[in-house]
């Protein structure tokens, strides 16, 4: 399934659903309760303070983590349970947090490992994996360092390395774990563009769990808030992103406001120590 072809309706069948999920780590309950669903074309981004079981529903829905309760559903109605690795693995694709990277292993190497689950087991049958490895590497600007050692690398060439190997899987469905982790800003702005196109482009489903509620407000269609490990919002960024519902959330203030240049959202936590805009700084005496 090369990445080919222009998507232009979001009125589609989600690609992934969960339903009532349920996950935990011996007696903690991490993740109670919680449906969501993922839609080819759209963005969904999951966010909510530290604890709030953000990456265990990521980590579930990708079938890493067994759910205690609930069901997840692929777009034909079939349970992920029901999978086995390799075929699931053609359905969906995880860029967790923290993937170290391998000695003696190349860039371009370590970005084909994402074409494992279409090959036989012998490793052949894959006459479109070249190419599509070469779409991945040059999509998150890898392509120039195709032959260096991953563990050559610095932590965001590797983060870009690992998202990939990611899209070189050529997945309907892609989950993102913070993927802006190790980024400086040029290659943040770049990755959250290569979701948009991911999205808008190539109609993949596409979860993503985001600390920087500018960054949701940005990227996404849907935007889910979590609060100790249960949903307290789901919705348009515009109705979820609201002082009202972050402030409680995040237990500080925060201030929402729509950039009059680009007219997205912006967010603004206040801090004790914050000087009002436009404030001058009082001289201090010798």
């Amino acid at each position: 399934m090369p990445y080919l072809g222009r998507v232009t309706s979001n009125h589609r069948a989600p690609e992934l659903t969960a339903e009532g999920v349920r996950a935990s780590y011996g007696s903690t309950v991490v993740v109670d309760d919680v449906s969501v669903a993922l839609v080819p074309g759209r963005v969904t981004a999951l966010i909510g303070p530290n604890g709030s079981g953000k990456s265990t529903l990521l980590r579930t829905l990708a079938h890493l983590h067994t759910a205690a309760d609930g069901t997840i559903r692929l777009g034909d109605g079939r349970s992920v349970d029901d999978l086995k690795a390799k075929e699931l693995a053609t359905r969906l694709t995880l860029l967790s947090q923290g993937r170290s990277a391998p000695g003696g292993v190349t860039v371009r190497e370590v970005v084909a490992y994402g074409r494992h689950p279409h090959r036989s087991r012998w490793g052949s049958g894959d006459p479109d994996g070249p190419a599509i490895v070469d779409r991945a590497m040059a999509m998150t600007g890898v392509t120039d360092l195709a032959h260096r050692g991953v563990d050559t690398l610095s932590g965001g060439q590797a983060q870009r390395v690992w998202l990939a190997s990611c899209l070189a899987q050529n997945t309907p469905v892609l989950l993102l774990d913070e993927p802006t982790t190790y980024l400086d800003l040029r290659y943040q702005v770049e990755l959250l563009d290569i979701v948009r196109d991911l999205a808008d482009d190539h109609g993949i489903a596409v979860g993503i769990v985001l600390h920087d509620l500018d960054q949701a407000a940005a990227v996404a269609d849907e935007v889910v808030l979590l609060v100790e490990g249960r949903v307290t919002a789901v919705g348009a960024p515009h109705e979820v992103l609201t002082t009202e519902l972050l402030s409680p959330a995040y237990g500080v203030t925060v201030d929402v406001h729509v950039d009059p240049l680009d007219g997205h959202l912006r967010t603004r936590a206040r801090a004790r120590h914050h000087r009002r805009a436009g404030a001058t700084p009082q001289p201090t005496s010798a």
